[in-house]
Parts: structure tokens; C-alpha cells; sequence
């Protein structure tokens, strides 16, 4: 697709950047934070941030799937199913504005698009029958692990591998995956990265498997991009906005599982209200939708705070004792 001049007016992408930045700092203060603790684990001082597990989507849906069966919202990382619930809860409310809000690596995509939207003038656009076919993967991927946890794990499976060591050191080994990181995994990533350049949100779009769940609820919320066919006139701004090469000028409502409610179609739009993010007949303008965000996120975290259910229960002994001994055979997945 050509490149065109676009122009949004309103404040509705200074907000959606607002947000990603505050998610971005407050993902990397975390994690700093994280490697002092692991690092600093013998001297002592440093508590674990429990925001790390939000990095642990799939302890997260175990947890989830355990918590729906015993009524229990496991002690060794509680934190990472509260994450997960205030996520779909996003999702079944929100369409996927976690990718396009809330996620450090959707932001990161985003701008590595856009850095190759203005090396190459424009971004690559690949054959429809490719691009549903990479489409796929994400969707298949998410399959297999809602097939193995959430029909395959029974309690008794549940419960060995919640309180069994790999789960327990599972945020350790996160970072050590990073901190040791083989040639093949880098090159991995790097060749992602590369993708993402010319390939609008190559990761977001094709491989990930969150974003794959969350599209799929997203076709549940009642948030809908709608457009009034009587004062639109057919510019196509809409549709030359989207990241998700969604073919807004053509429909009256948006149905897509790839809309990731960035309101660029609504702030392109010339004509004043032709164009809005709607639940019914109300307009959702971009200010309510982050402020519906916020509450989304801070009340599910700061409930789990009030109600005991955020730290977790290892105590800095058995961390001491995991971190000296990760690399042994019982901290293996079996």
C-alpha cells in the first residue's frame, strides 16, 4: 500500500502513547528490580517485585484453570493469574486494547514499523493468502496450550505442577533465559525485530498467541469501530490508518479479531463524527477508554493487594536455595 500523509487530530494517539510509555517504565522498573533481586538474593534488602509474573501467562492459565476448579488462587504465583484475568478481562470488554495500550512488545512493534514506514516510504503488504496463512500459526500455537491445560491437566496434574519446583523457580529461569541467552535464541529474536520493520506488527499479527486469545474475545465486546455510511465520503484515511490492514471504508461496523481499538482509523477521520469506537449507541471517545483501562488493571492488582493474594509464598530461604541450585535436574520441566 502507497504511503499517504496522515494527520490525527484529537488527543486520542497522545493518550494511547501516554499509556504505553507508563506500561513500558513500569515493565522495566520491574524487571530491573527483578535482577537485583536474584542478584543480590545472599545480601539481602531487595524484595521480589511481584509484577514480574506478568510475565508467566501460561502459570497464569494453570493457575486460572485451578482457581476454577478448587476455589484456590495458588500461593506460588498468584499475582501472574490476577494478571491474566484483568487481561481478558480487557479483552471480553475492550477488544484488544492490551496490544495496542497496554503490551511492551506491541509498542515496540508498533515503532519499529513505523521506522520502517519511513526508511522504505511505506511497509511491505503481504499476499492475502499469506498472510492468513501466518495468521494461523498464532491461533494453532494458543490451541495446543489450551489443549494441554485446559483439557489434558486434571487437579492431580494441576496441583504437582503449581507447587512442584519448575513452577516455583519459573520466574528465575524466565530471566536466566535472557541472561543467558543462546546464539540461536538471539538470532531469533533479532530475525523478529528485522521482520517487524517492513512487516506491520510481524510478531503482534502472525506468532503471538496472547494476542490470538485476546482477538478472540474481542469478538465478544461490545465496543465496536462503527461508521455512519451517510456523512462518510469515502477517503479511505481509515483504512490507510490501520495496522492491521483492516478495510474500514467498506464496512459499517467492525467486526475483526485484528482490530486493536488504537482509535488511528477515528483521529484520521475528516469528518467530525463519522467515525467513533461505540458500545451501542454510545461513543466511547479515547479518554474514557484509558480511564476504563486503568480500572481494569489497578482494580484487579490492588484487590489481589488488599486481599492478600498478591505476594506469594516462597520464602527468600528457598529462593536462596533455588537460585544456588537452578540448574539441577529438579528444576528441569518433566
Amino acid at each position: 500500500m502507497k504511503r499517504i500523509k496522515l494527520k490525527f487530530k484529537g488527543k486520542g494517539q497522545k493518550l494511547r502513547l501516554a499509556s504505553q510509555v507508563f506500561f513500558a517504565l513500569a515493565s522495566v522498573y520491574t524487571g530491573w528490580r527483578f535482577v537485583l533481586f536474584v542478584h543480590h538474593i545472599d545480601k539481602g534488602g531487595i524484595s521480589r517485585p511481584p509484577g514480574v509474573e506478568a510475565f508467566l501467562p501460561l502459570s497464569g492459565l494453570v493457575g486460572l484453570k485451578y482457581w476454577a476448579i478448587t476455589g484456590i488462587l495458588n500461593s506460588i504465583h498468584p499475582a501472574a493469574t490476577v494478571f491474566l484475568l484483568a487481561f481478558l478481562t480487557m479483552g471480553l470488554l475492550l477488544k484488544r486494547g492490551f496490544c495496542s495500550w497496554v503490551c511492551p512488545i506491541g509498542f515496540l512493534s508498533e515503532y519499529l514499523w513505523k521506522l520502517g514506514e519511513k526508511i522504505f516510504r511505506g511497509n511491505v503488504r503481504l499476499p492475502r493468502a499469506l498472510d492468513y496463512l501466518l495468521r494461523s500459526i498464532k491461533y494453532i500455537v494458543l490451541g495446543l496450550f489450551l489443549w494441554d491445560i485446559l483439557f489434558k491437566m486434571d487437579l492431580n496434574v494441576l496441583s504437582s505442577f503449581i507447587y512442584g519446583p519448575y513452577n516455583r523457580a519459573a520466574d528465575i529461569k524466565m530471566l536466566l533465559f535472557f541472561e543467558r541467552i543462546s546464539t540461536f535464541s538471539l538470532m531469533v529474536i533479532i530475525s523478529f525485530a528485522l521482520l517487524s520493520i517492513p512487516i506491520k506488527n510481524f510478531w503482534c499479527r502472525y506468532l503471538c498467541p496472547y494476542g490470538a486469545l485476546l482477538g478472540a474475545l474481542s469478538l465478544l465486546s461490545p465496543l465496536k469501530i462503527k461508521r455512519r455510511l451517510e456523512t462518510c465520503t469515502d477517503c479511505k484515511l481509515c483504512t490507510y490508518a490501520c495496522p492491521s490492514h483492516i478495510k474500514v471504508h467498506l464496512v459499517k461496523t467492525v467486526h475483526s479479531d485484528e482490530c486493536n481499538s488504537c482509535f488511528r482509523c477515528v483521529d484520521v477521520c475528516p469528518v467530525p463524527d463519522t467515525l467513533n469506537l461505540r458500545a451501542g449507541r454510545k461513543t466511547v471517545s479515547p479518554g474514557f477508554y484509558l480511564t476504563l483501562i486503568l480500572l481494569i488493571f489497578f482494580g484487579f492488582t490492588l484487590s489481589a493487594r488488599l486481599l492478600h493474594r498478591w505476594e506469594n509464598s516462597i520464602t527468600p530461604r528457598e529462593y536462596r536455595y533455588i537460585i544456588h541450585h537452578i540448574d539441577t535436574p529438579q528444576f528441569s520441566h518433566r
